[in-house]
């Protein structure tokens, strides 16, 4: 379990403080190669009317709908942040892109799970700003506004093919995998050079909606994916501008 579980309440943040109390804005942020590792599973519900064509184009192909709406679900199976555990916890996202995804303009609002500790809180907030650098050091180029952070209950079940993502009545979702031919595994696309990891689980979503920051979305099935991670503060990933991709560096 996180170190969050034994932490005070005066190292808590009052839910709905907000990241730009806490973090540059986004057109200044710098990622900085920091001490943290992440490892679970990240889980999405997106927009796109057939399964993302971000997985194998790397974010040059543009989203079935012309734009993006998604949240994204990541759970914490073991974890730190310069030397605070982050084990146990979840995360959620709540993303808005325009355009293709690696084009940038990203829009996103971040969800921390209301058991994290101060440092926790912050730590997560600085990897899905970027500004830890790493996997998610590309985010600091992607990510044009940040339209809020905070504290939130955020609860994700694994239940055998079905993931679910509950944040109070702001994010509800259920996902499921997608089998093949022989019915009992799952679609899996493999070895790719995606950003998130190389082996994605094909998922539709069976009921999923947002309803928040002024976003009304339902995701009712839609494209999804279930993702296993293994992100570091070492690894670093941009936007190509010639490839028109994201490729790791």
């Amino acid at each position: 379990m996180a170190s969050t579980a034994s932490s005070d309440k005066s190292d808590r943040i009052a839910t709905r403080s907000k990241i730009s109390a806490k973090l540059d804005n986004p057109m200044r942020r710098k990622a900085t190669p920091t001490d943290w590792a992440i490892n679970g599973e990240l889980i999405l519900n997106c927009s796109c009317t057939v399964f993302c064509p971000c997985v194998v184009s790397l974010g040059a192909h543009p989203p079935t709908e012309g734009h993006c709406h998604a949240w994204m679900g990541i759970i914490i199976d073991d974890g730190h942040f310069e030397g605070e555990d982050l084990s146990g916890l979840n995360v959620g996202l709540l993303v808005d892109i325009p355009g293709r995804m690696g084009e940038g303009n990203w829009k996103v609002a971040a969800y921390v799970d209301d058991r994290a500790s101060g440092k926790a809180y912050n730590g997560i907030l600085q990897i899905f700003s970027g500004q830890a650098g790493g996997t998610t050091g590309l985010f600091t180029k992607l990510v044009s506004e940040i339209i809020g952070a905070e504290r939130a209950p955020v609860v994700i079940e694994r239940d055998g093919t079905k993931r679910r993502i509950i944040i109070e009545n702001k994010i509800r979702g259920e996902i499921e995998m997608v089998t093949g031919k022989n019915n009992e595994e799952p679609v899996i696309v493999k070895n790719t050079k995606y950003w998130m990891g190389p082996d994605i689980i094909v998922a539709k979503g069976n009921k999923s909606r947002i309803r928040d920051y002024g976003r009304v979305w339902d995701f009712d099935g839609r494209s999804a994916e279930i993702c296993p991670i293994n992100w570091r503060g070492e690894r670093k990933f941009s936007y190509d501008k010639n490839l028109k991709k994201i490729v790791q560096r």
